[in-house]
């Protein structure tokens, strides 16, 4: 396979595909959301999890009011609500009302669990720093919401029954290809 070589990082869509999710917040008597690409796990114990966020975006002020935030994993059948809540600023728009979004009630924080989503992560803010033109928040998450019957028994999930949103970059979703999931224990792979 050829290769071809740029100067910087380009469009920096080739780390992509990438699961959205929408990131959600309760601060100031109110709701805001938006679309998050840029996320990942960062420790098992204690669990934390990272997201990053411009700093032009009101989410981010209102996670640091807050100190905590949720990170929604949502399906593809629910990509249009993630560019819905991507295109459109909450600084004018009750994005939750104008979107009809529906939520459970937190475990542990004020945070809005999206209903919709097949897993949720409800996070205390533990940190923050600011990494080139965006910040990255770190979460401890306090409580896990998933659906009941989209996940194994080992907590991973279900690619049968729930089709992940995955983000390409350039306003283009995806999800994976059931046929294509393949098991490969890294112990008997290790040996060879």
């Amino acid at each position: 396979m050829g290769h071809t070589t740029i100067n910087g990082a380009g469009e920096f869509y080739h780390h992509y595909p990438r699961t959205a999710t929408i990131v959600a917040v309760r601060a100031r008597g109110g709701s805001n959301c938006m679309a998050v690409a840029w996320h990942c796990s960062l420790s098992k114990s204690p669990p934390l999890y990272g997201v990053s966020l411009s700093p032009k975006r009101l989410t981010l002020g209102l996670i640091m009011e807050a100190g905590e935030f949720s990170v929604n994993f949502m399906p593809l059948e629910k990509a249009e609500l993630i560019a819905s809540v991507g295109g459109v600023s909450g600084t004018d728009t009750d994005k939750f009302e104008r979107f009809d979004i529906a939520t459970v009630a937190p475990l542990k924080t004020q945070a809005p669990v999206l209903a919709e989503a097949y897993a949720c992560y409800e996070c205390r803010l533990v940190e923050h720093r600011t990494y080139g033109d965006h910040v990255w928040l770190v979460g401890e998450v306090l409580a896990t919401h998933y659906a009941e019957g989209l996940f194994t028994a080992e907590q991973v999930v279900d690619v049968e029954k729930v089709a992940p949103a995955l983000y390409l970059g350039a306003e283009l979703y995806t999800t994976t290809d059931r046929r294509t999931v393949r098991h490969l224990d890294r112990k008997v792979y290790g040996k060879r």
